[in-house]
This record gives C-alpha cells, sequence and structure tokens, in this order.
C-alpha cells in the first residue's frame, strides 16, 4: 500500500515538473517582491556600492574571456567581444533581474560550447571549465539569494546539465566536471541558506511587532474593562438608589403635591434611562474583555466605607443587617477592594431585582481568610423587567478568581438569593492580640 502512495505521488511531481518549470523559470513566479520598509534585506540598499566591484570585475572577465574565445576557440573578435560582454554583465544584471541573469549566462556557455566546437582542439580547455562556470557560479549566488529555494535546485541542475553539454560539444562528446559541479553547488547553498537566514529575521522582526501591537491592544483592552467594571459597580450602583429612592419618597411624604410626583417620576425616570444607556456602554467597552488582570487598576475603596454603603442603601427602604465574627483587622488591598465590590454588587442586584426583600450582610475574619455572604429573602413583589444582560456576577467572579479565592452564587430554598466568597486573607506576621475562632458564619443552617 505504502509503495503504491508513493508511485503515485512520483508520478505526479513527474507530471508537474514541467509546469513547476515554466513558473518558476520563464513566468519569473519564483522570484519574490522586494519587501519594502523594515522587511527588505539590507544588502538590497548596499547594491549601488556592489556593482562597483563587479564593474571592475566585469572588465577583468571581458578582456580574459574575449581574448580566450578568439584565440584559443576560433571565433570572430565581434562574437567574442559581444559574448564575454554579455556574460561580464550577467552578475550586475542578477541584482536586478536574476532570473534574466541566469538565462543569459547559460545561453552564453551553450553558445560557447556550439562555437568551440566548430575549432575542436584537444589541447584546450573546455569552455565551461575555463570561462563559463566562475561567471554561472557568480550568477546562481545572487539568484539564490532572491528567489525561492525550488527554484534554486532546478537552475543548479540546469546548470550543470548546460555545461556539461558545453563541455561535450567542444570535446566530441558529453563530458561532465564534478569540480565545477561542487563550486556551482556551493555557491547555490550559500545562497540559499543566506536567504532562508534573511527570511527568517524579517519574520522574526514582524512577529516582534505584531507582538507589540497585540501587547498595546491587550492594555487598551484591560483599561476599557477596568473603565466597565468600575462604571457597573459605582455608578449604577448609586443610579440604581436614586430611582429606589425616586419611587419611595412619594409615600415617607404627608400629602405629597402633584408637583412633587411628577418631579420626582421624572428624577426616576431620568435614572431608569441613565441606567439603560449605561448598559449600552458597557457592552461596547465590554465586547473584548481581557479578564481578570484589569481589576489591578481599580479605585481602592476598602471595608471601612461598608457602613457607608449600607447606610445608603437602607435609604432607598431595604432592610439591611450586619454581622461580624472574628477580630477584623487590615487586609491586603486587592482583598479589601474585592470584598467591598462584591458586598455592593450584591446589595445593588436586591435593589433591582429582589424589591422589598430583606438583605443579611455576613463577614468572617479567619487567620487566613475572610467569608462574605450577603443573602436576601424572597422579593415582596415582582421586579421590573432588566433591559439586557448585566455583568455583576462576572464582575465579582473575575475578582474572586483575581485574588484564587473561591465564590457561589444562587438561589435560596425560601425564595431568595444568595452570594458567598471566600477570599485569601493571610494574617499579619506580628500580631498582638489573637485572633477569635469563629465559624464563617453565625447560623450554620444558612450555610450552602
Amino acid at each position: 500500500m505504502k509503495r503504491g502512495i508513493t508511485a503515485d505521488r512520483l508520478t505526479a511531481a513527474l507530471r508537474a515538473l514541467p509546469r513547476h518549470l515554466r513558473d518558476d523559470l520563464w513566468t519569473g513566479a519564483a522570484q519574490e517582491p522586494l519587501p519594502v520598509g523594515e522587511r527588505r534585506p539590507g544588502w538590497l540598499d548596499w547594491r549601488p556600492a556592489i556593482i562597483v566591484p563587479l564593474l571592475v570585475l566585469g572588465v577583468v572577465l571581458l578582456a580574459g574571456n574575449a581574448n580566450a574565445y578568439a584565440f584559443r576557440y576560433g571565433m570572430s573578435m565581434t562574437i567574442a567581444v559581444l559574448l564575454a560582454g554579455i556574460q561580464a554583465a550577467t552578475p550586475i544584471l542578477a541584482l536586478y533581474r536574476p532570473i534574466l541573469a541566469w538565462w543569459a549566462s547559460i545561453g552564453v556557455v551553450l553558445v560557447v560550447g556550439y562555437q568551440a566546437a566548430i575549432r575542436f582542439d584537444p589541447f584546450v580547455a573546455p569552455p565551461w571549465e575555463r570561462t563559463g562556470m566562475p561567471i554561472q557560479a557568480a550568477v546562481l549566488f545572487l539568484v539564490a539569494l532572491r528567489v525561492r529555494p525550488r527554484a534554486t535546485a532546478e537552475m543548479l541542475v540546469l546548470g550543470v546539465l548546460a555545461g556539461a553539454l558545453a563541455n561535450g560539444l567542444a570535446d566530441g562528446g558529453f563530458r561532465d566536471d564534478d569540480v565545477s559541479a561542487l563550486v556551482l553547488a556551493v555557491c547555490a547553498l550559500v545562497g540559499a541558506l543566506l536567504r532562508g537566514r534573511q527570511k527568517a529575521r524579517t519574520e522574526l522582526v514582524v512577529q516582534e511587532r505584531l507582538t507589540a501591537e497585540e501587547r498595546a491592544r491587550r492594555t487598551v483592552l484591560e483599561e476599557r474593562s477596568r473603565i466597565a467594571r468600575e462604571l457597573h459597580d459605582v455608578v449604577a450602583h448609586h443610579m440604581s438608589v436614586i430611582s429606589i429612592q425616586a419611587q419611595v419618597a412619594p409615600h415617607l411624604a404627608e400629602n405629597p403635591s402633584d408637583a412633587l410626583k411628577e418631579n420626582l417620576r421624572g428624577i426616576r425616570q431620568n435614572a431608569v434611562e441613565a441606567l439603560t444607556e449605561l448598559r449600552r456602554v458597557l457592552d461596547v467597552l465590554r465586547s473584548a474583555d481581557s479578564g481578570p488582570e484589569a481589576a489591578r487598576h481599580a479605585p481602592q475603596p476598602t471595608l471601612d466605607r461598608l457602613d457607608e454603603l449600607v447606610a445608603n442603601v437602607r435609604g432607598a427602604g431595604v432592610t439591611v443587617t450586619v454581622d461580624t465574627t472574628g477580630t477584623p483587622r487590615p487586609l491586603s488591598p486587592g482583598t479589601e477592594l474585592s470584598a467591598f465590590r462584591i458586598v455592593q454588587e450584591a446589595l445593588s442586584n436586591v435593589i433591582r431585582h429582589a424589591p422589598g426583600a430583606a438583605v443579611r450582610v455576613a463577614l468572617g475574619y479567619h487567620p487566613d481568610r475572610l467569608a462574605l455572604r450577603v443573602t436576601n429573602t424572597a422579593p415582596a413583589r415582582p421586579a421590573p423587567p432588566s433591559p439586557g444582560a448585566g455583568h455583576g456576577l462576572l464582575g465579582m467572579h473575575e475578582r474572586t478568581t483575581m485574588l484564587g479565592g473561591e465564590l457561589a452564587t444562587g438561589p435560596t430554598p425560601d425564595g431568595g438569593y444568595e452570594v458567598t466568597a471566600i477570599l485569601p486573607a493571610a494574617a499579619p506576621t506580628t500580631e498582638t492580640t489573637p485572633a477569635t475562632p469563629a465559624a464563617p458564619f453565625d447560623d450554620a443552617e444558612d450555610t450552602r
């Protein structure tokens, strides 16, 4: 089975060979377009300077090859100078038109071999070894710097065959030249390796640029995520409180006037519309969220502001109780921030989605962790529909994951809702008062 597959592949490769030769050596498809800007190989910018030594070499080769063609192979001086001039120009041409330069070098070798066959002299060195191989090797090296490796291999094989044919025409029979073939192979290999090295360096530069651009893009996305999270945690919370207070205020005043009711309805309507627009902005900002790294750049409220937060929520007409077990102590800024934001988001969710529910906030300080739980009873009335999907629970998970903690959310059996978070909080290195062992929460029956 494997032999059949190998034979099929070999047959397909042989059938495709004429097409590859035509594409690579005739249409110029093997010659890759010159890159621009920083991706351009450096040696291409030195071509005007490289031409100077090539011109000097060309003058020497022109004089030497023209003399050899005229006096050793019996050509007329006009033809000798013409062929020697073409050969001398092919290395310079290879800097700009590599495939055309290769064809010119091959054509001159064959013409010289044909002319040498007219005047056969067994004591004269074959034309490929004497005059054609050095020029052909230089051209092949320069061509290998500009074309694909497959085309370089094709040019090498055809160049060796053309040289052997030229030698055979001059000697009256097919004659190869191992030394000349080896020199051509070395030049082609070195040129191909240098091209591969330059290509690898170019790709590395491009990859480094892409990496820098991706890093900059991720930085922007992290900033957008941070802005979205803080907008949601702070602005949405306060706007929800304003909406609830505007709705409750008429019931707290005796005989409120129609103007007062109308103004309060306007305030509530504006707050609801502001929340809707805010959700749209958050959807845009979080369209390519970069993950929990953005939480490191958030503002730094701490649990010292928890009483202020709870008082604000109570002002909106929500019954909130706070229980603390263990000995409160300063925590790391990340833990303080995340704990405050989790409690804030949980209270905001109660205001939006569980109107009339009572809330209990429980904090448990342990030597190595902080336990948070926010539970609410079943809502007293149906909650108004919320436009769009919120990002509060997602933000809680991101903050908890960032600290290596655990978060659990879900409904309770009595129809309420519960948010439980365990945040790592290592004890300080020195303590003047030992921490009081305590369970995470007072009532074990409510722990899930």
